[in-house]
C-alpha cells in the first residue's frame, strides 16, 4: 500500500515539473489577432502577456475608435491565449495523472 502511495505521489511530483515546463515553453508560443480591417494587431504569449501591439496611422485620429479597437482585439486575443493555456496545461496534467479508481476528473 505504501509502494502505491510514494509511486503516486513520485507520479505527481513529476506532473507538477511538466506544469512549470509548459508554462515556461508557453511564454513562447504566439497568438496573433488582429480586427477585421487590419487597422489593429496584437501579439500575446500563451501566457497571456502582450509581446506587441500595432496601430495603423487611421486609428491614431480618432481616440474612442482606438479605445474600441483596442478591447476588442484585446479580448478576442486573450480568449484565444487562454483557450491555448487551459488546453496545453490540462493535456499534461491528465497525463501524470495517478490513475485511482473512482476519479474520472478528466473525462
Amino acid at each position: 500500500m505504501f509502494g502505491d502511495i510514494m509511486g503516486m505521489m513520485g507520479k505527481l511530483k513529476e506532473t507538477q515539473q511538466k506544469v512549470e515546463e509548459t508554462k515556461k515553453r508557453l511564454d513562447f508560443v504566439l497568438i496573433d489577432e488582429k480586427s477585421s480591417d487590419g487597422l489593429l494587431e496584437v501579439t500575446l504569449t500563451a501566457n497571456r502577456k502582450i509581446k506587441n501591439i500595432t496601430v495603423s496611422d487611421d486609428l491614431l485620429q480618432d481616440k474612442e475608435m482606438l479605445e474600441d479597437y483596442l478591447v476588442n482585439v484585446l479580448n478576442k486575443a486573450i480568449e484565444k491565449a487562454t483557450n491555448v493555456h487551459e488546453t496545453e496545461l490540462a493535456a499534461v496534467a491528465k497525463e501524470g495523472m495517478p490513475n485511482i479508481p473512482g476519479m474520472d476528473l478528466f473525462k
